[in-house]
C-alpha cells in the first residue's frame, strides 16, 4: 500500500507540475517538477558503466556486505556509482555544476574574511553574495576557498571533492547503526543522482560522519556537527538524529558544537544573524513566488524518487528512520524548502535507508532502476 501511495503521489506531482508549467512556467520555477531540471530523455558516456555497476551490486552486494573489507568495497562502489550517473550527463556538465554565477566558486576569488559576510546576504546590493553563498552560512564557501588555496581550484576539483565526501555516508551510516546489511542499498542510493555534483552531496557525507562520531566520541562528533550547521542552516535539523546517536552523552556534543559556533563568532559571523538575513534573501527571490500549496506535498514526491522504493517499503519503527522523518517533516513544514529538496534534503533522506537491512536483491534492482530512470529522463540541474 505504501508503494502505491508513493507512486500516486509522484504521478500527481508530475501531472500537476505539467499543468501549472503549461499555464505559466514562472510559477513553480521547475520545468520537470517535482524535480528541478528539464524533461530531456538522453543517454551518455556513463550509461553503460552505470548499468554495469548496478548489475554487479545487485548480484554481489549482499554477499560483499559480509566481507571483512566491506566498508572499503562499498565506498569505492558508491563513488563509482555516483560518477557513472554523473557521466550520463557528460564530463562537461559535471565540472561546471558548481561554477555558474549562482554557485560557490563564483565568489571564491574575491573572498577575504567573515567580517562582512552577513551584511552581504540580502539581495539588491552592489556586493550581494551570489545565490548559493547568500543562502548558506560561510562554511560551504570556506571549504571551496580552502581547496582553491591549496591548488585544487576550479569546477573539476570541486565536483570530484563533493562526490568523494558524499560517499562517506555509505560507510558512516552502517557504522552508526551497527548493521552492514544496508551497505548495498546505500551504494545504489538513488539520491546519488544529486550527489554528483552538488555541495549538498558533500554536506550529506560530512553530516553522516558527524552522526557516526557521536555514537563513539561525542565531543568530536559535536565538533563535526557544529561545522555542519555552518555548511547549511537547515542542518540544524540534524538534531533528532544527533539525539539518537549521542543518547546520554549529549552534553559533550553540545560542548563540541558550541566551540565551533564560538570560533565563527570570534571570526566575525554570528549564526543566528545569518539565519534571519537568509530568510529575508529567500523571499527576495523565487522563494516568494513558488507556491507552498504545491511544494508542501510535491517535495515528498521528490523525496520518494530520492530514497527509492526499497526505502519506502522498508519504512518502519526504527529510531534512525523516525529521527530522519522528523527532520524532513520539520523542513517541509517550514516553508523554506520549496523545491530542490532532492538535493537539499540529502543529509536527512539517506538515513531513511536504515530500514532496508532485511530486504532482498529484488529491492536493489528497484533502487537501480529508479536512479537510472530519473537520470536518463530528466536533465537535472545538479
Amino acid at each position: 500500500m505504501r508503494l502505491l501511495l508513493a507512486g500516486l503521489l509522484v504521478a500527481a506531482a508530475v501531472i500537476v507540475g505539467l499543468i501549472v508549467n503549461a499555464h505559466d512556467p514562472n510559477v513553480l520555477f521547475a520545468a520537470a517538477a517535482p524535480l528541478f531540471g528539464d524533461w530531456q530523455p538522453h543517454v551518455g558516456p556513463g550509461t553503460p558503466a552505470a548499468i554495469l555497476i548496478a548489475s554487479l551490486v545487485v548480484a554481489k552486494g549482499p554477499e560483499l556486505a559480509q566481507h571483512r573489507r566491506a566498508l572499503l568495497i562499498a565506498y569505492v562502489a558508491s563513488v563509482a556509482w555516483t560518477f557513472s550517473l554523473a557521466m550520463i550527463d557528460g564530463w562537461g556538465r559535471f565540472v561546471t555544476r558548481l561554477t555558474t554565477e549562482d554557485e560557490y566558486l563564483h565568489e571564491v576569488p574575491g573572498f577575504i574574511d567573515l567580517t562582512t559576510f552577513a551584511a552581504r546576504i540580502p539581495d539588491f546590493q552592489p556586493d550581494s553574495w551570489t545565490t548559493h553563498v547568500a543562502g548558506h552560512p560561510p562554511g560551504a564557501l570556506l571549504t571551496f576557498v580552502a581547496l582553491d588555496r591549496i591548488g585544487l581550484g576550479g569546477g573539476a576539483a570541486a565536483s570530484i571533492f563533493c562526490v568523494l565526501a558524499g560517499a562517506l555516508a555509505t560507510v558512516a551510516i552502517p557504522k552508526a547503526i551497527n548493521n552492514n546489511a544496508v551497505l548495498p542499498f546505500l551504494v545504489l542510493f538513488p539520491g546519488a543522482v544529486w550527489v554528483g555534483a552538488s555541495a549538498d552531496g558533500m554536506f550529506m557525507g560530512v553530516a553522516a560522519v558527524g552522526i557516526y562520531l557521536l555514537t563513539r566520541w561525542p565531543l568530536l562528533g559535536g565538533i563535526v556537527l557544529g561545522w555542519c550547521i555552518f555548511l547549511s542552516y537547515g542542518l540544524v535539523l540534524l538534531a533528532p538524529l544527533a539525539l539518537v546517536a549521542a543518547r546520554r552523552r549529549v552534553g559533550w556534543a553540545v560542548v563540541g558544537a558550541g566551540a565551533v559556533v564560538a570560533a565563527f563568532a570570534l571570526a566575525g559571523f554570528w549564526w543566528y544573524e545569518g539565519y534571519e538575513l537568509v530568510k529575508l534573501r529567500y523571499y527576495q527571490g523565487i522563494g516568494d513566488v513558488r507556491p507552498y500549496w504545491y511544494w508542501a506535498w510535491a517535495n515528498l514526491a521528490a523525496l520518494a524518487l530520492v530514497i527509492g522504493p526499497a526505502a519506502i517499503w522498508g519504512l518502519r519503527k526504527d529510531r534512525w528512520v523516525l529521527a530522519a522523518a522528523i527532520a524532513i517533516l520539520a523542513a517541509d513544514l517550514s516553508g523554506l524548502s520549496k523545491a530542490e529538496t532532492e538535493r537539499i534534503w540529502l543529509p536527512f533522506a539517506i538515513w531513511l535507508l536504515a530500514g532496508t537491512a532485511k530486504l532482498d536483491k529484488r529491492w536493489l534492482t528497484a533502487q537501480a532502476i529508479t536512479a537510472l530512470a530519473v537520470n536518463h529522463l530528466v536533465l537535472t540541474n545538479w
